[in-house]
């Protein structure tokens, strides 16, 4: 699968904060003894040079060694202009260890211990946050474990059980029963039922046969089947997943934006006001009660808060989304989705199966409807068209006739011979360049046009014998999505190239009262661009030809049943292809921009509470860096709190 680096580095980030804790905690335990002792004891038990001296020597490594991450971060961002969270950090801890060398020299009030202790705290923090981003994102450890490790493959006539990076492009694969196929591919031995409720989330296996494509990480219930392999490593669906699940935890939202560009105003306002405010006390009182008061400032105001309160959200959403097969490429869908007030469904494919089927067989006279399909599947077993396979599965474990002369009327029908009778089955244009009459069945034939649907005339020797509508039938919860999205206010509107009849058809069976009919692949996009002249648009499709259209829209949303060109496009991935990933995604996106909105009023809040009593000296610099860290680990929870949501 080629992903476990991932994994590892997220891994290694949590131990290397984990392991910094744990070492800083055991250097500052000495420092807290030797600090506050003589309030326990009710005397010292050093001199104080002793315990100015022990406080540096403990304190050094805890700063220098172990803060020495943020201290090039916090100090780059200082020389080059570009400040950040860490430069708060950075600035208040060195300031507060200088304090305890200069005081060896001068009559100085000595921070150092306090230095150290400020640096652990804000390591504990970024520990507790690694550990919550390591949970949020849990999801594609899931995901990854999905696959399979090994696989059973056919090379030289022989079986050989090989781990999953050996297995090749066009490699035979043996699949028995309850074990996961290891690779996408496609079935050219045997049948059986495949559990894919990993990727539709339908509980109930569906069946497979000889040349039906399979998903890697699927599991095969029943039969032996032998698979080529067509998709390997990152090209595979489960890798597909993972890889959109990880690219949408790592982009920004526009409203992270707004939150970066405060924190670069902000930082540098913070050093301002510290400085302003530890020369103002310095009139007042003393040196060491100003620097103290300014080391508080810095310390209280390091906005990670600030910085974590929307990646945070956007992780846990998006981890949530993955759960629910909704994919989201890009961050921004996120908070964009929220306020789409107009979805374009594509027909093909979105609203419906994108697989006909036959749905009316209507005879004429004395003859028997099995005896029409037979007919009708023993013509039609000589095309390859999709209609022909609409009534071929009509005829699923019956005998079919051999049929002599065929001909294939390309756009129009086909014709052949069985049993010396000569039959014709197409459409109504086929029938009147053959001279065919009509009239009998001409209101059967307008009445399944008029339901949308395709229909095929079957004649013997030249009189009609029979009628097969064929339709495109809509998915099982196209419907329902549809109502309610039409109970959150959205206005839904279903583009098709079929002509305005047929569209109608199919709409009015879903619920969709705005339909634009006989549209060109090619103006989708140019339909898109004109409603969003009324407001945000979402495309939902999943072709090819929708490419363009899921780009010009505000969200593009891809069904990961669709073609790789549309997912691709798409900004949201709806992996199970169920439109019911439409109103989740809509409920996802009120969900996590609701809780991001929330984490920056907390950040924000905490900072106009807290920076004040830090200027007027009533907040001591620990206890500033708990309360730093309390509000980075409430924003963290907070997001977390979004699992619960019901979407």
């Amino acid at each position: 699968m080629n992903h476990h680096h991932e994994e590892t580095a997220e891994a290694k980030e949590i131990q290397s904060w984990k392991i910094k804790t744990a070492v800083g905690w055991i250097l500052t335990l000495p420092i807290l003894f030797v600090m506050y002792h003589p309030f326990v004891l009710g005397k010292s038990l050093f001199s104080e040079e002793t315990m100015m001296v022990h406080l540096l020597i403990f304190g050094f490594p805890i700063i220098f060694f172990i803060g020495w991450e943020t201290l090039r971060s916090g100090f780059r961002g200082l020389f080059s202009g570009y400040f950040n969270m860490d430069s708060l950090i950075s600035l208040g801890t060195v300031i507060a260890y200088s304090t305890g060398a200069l005081a060896l020299f001068f009559e100085l009030q000595n921070y150092a211990g306090i230095a150290s202790m400020i640096m652990t705290i804000f390591v504990t923090g970024k520990y507790i946050e690694a550990k919550a981003r390591g949970r949020a994102t849990e999801e594609i450890k899931r995901l990854l474990e999905l696959g399979a490790k090994k696989a059973r493959v056919l090379r030289n006539g022989e079986e050989q059980e090989l781990p999953i990076e050996e297995v090749l492009l066009g490699d035979i694969i043996i699949v028995k029963p309850g074990e996961k196929i290891p690779v996408d591919g496609i079935i050219v031995k045997g049948a059986s039922s495949i559990d894919e409720s990993m990727v539709t989330g339908e509980s109930l296996p569906v069946e497979r046969k000889v040349n039906d494509p399979v998903i890697g990480a699927t599991i095969n219930s029943d039969g032996i089947i032998h698979i080529k392999t067509s998709k390997i490593g990152k090209d595979t669906f489960l890798a597909h997943i993972i890889q959109l699940v990880e690219e949408a935890q790592g982009t920004k939202v526009p409203i992270q934006e707004l939150a970066d560009k405060i924190t670069s105003k902000f930082v540098p306002a913070i050093l301002i006001l510290a400085l302003l405010s530890s020369i103002a006390w310095y009139f007042f009182t003393d040196i060491s009660t100003a620097i103290g008061i300014g080391i508080a400032v810095l310390v209280i105001a390091c906005p990670c808060a600030l910085g974590l309160a929307t990646p945070i959200a956007l992780v846990v959403g998006s981890g949530m989304g993955a759960q629910r097969g909704i994919l989201i490429k890009n961050g921004e869908a996120i908070q964009t989705m929220k306020n789409v007030k107009t979805i374009v469904f594509d027909k093909t494919g979105t609203l419906t199966k994108g697989k006909p089927e036959a749905t009316d067989v209507l005879t004429t006279g004395t003859l028997q409807q099995e005896e029409l399909i037979i007919i009708a599947a023993s013509l039609e077993k000589n095309s390859e068209h999709p209609i022909a396979q609409a009534v071929i599965n009509l005829a699923k474990n019956k005998k079919l006739k051999e049929v002599t002369k065929f001909k294939n009327h390309r756009g129009r029908g086909i014709e052949g011979t069985i049993a010396g009778n000569h039959y014709f089955i197409g459409n109504a244009t086929l029938m009147q360049e053959q001279k065919i009459i009509l009239t009998n069945i001409k209101e059967k034939l307008v009445t399944l046009e008029n339901q949308g649907k395709t229909t095929m005339i079957i004649t013997k020797n030249k009189k009609v014998i029979g009628l097969i509508g064929v339709a495109d039938t809509i998915k099982e919860d196209s419907k329902q999505a549809l109502e309610q999205l039409h109970k959150q206010g959205c206005t839904t509107v279903m583009i098709t190239g079929d002509n305005e009849r047929t569209a109608q058809a199919i709409a009015q069976q879903v619920g969709i009262k705005h339909v634009i009919a006989n549209v060109l692949p090619e103006h989708k996009a140019q339909h898109v661009e004109r409603l969003q002249k009324t407001g945000m648009v979402a495309f939902v499709g999943d072709g090819i030809n929708d490419a363009p259209a899921l780009k010009q829209a505000n969200v593009g949303i891809a069904m990961g049943t669709g073609t790789d060109i549309a997912i691709e496009a798409g900004d949201l991935v709806l992996a199970k292809g169920s439109l019911q990933g439409v109103v989740q995604a809509i409920n996802l996106s009120k969900a996590t921009f609701k809780k991001i909105k929330q984490n920056l009023f907390w950040a924000f809040a905490y900072n106009v509470i807290a920076i004040p009593l830090a200027v007027a000296g009533i907040l001591h610099p620990v206890i500033a860096e708990i309360a730093m860290a309390a509000s980075s680990i409430t924003v963290v929870t907070n997001a977390n709190l979004l699992k619960r949501k019901k979407i």
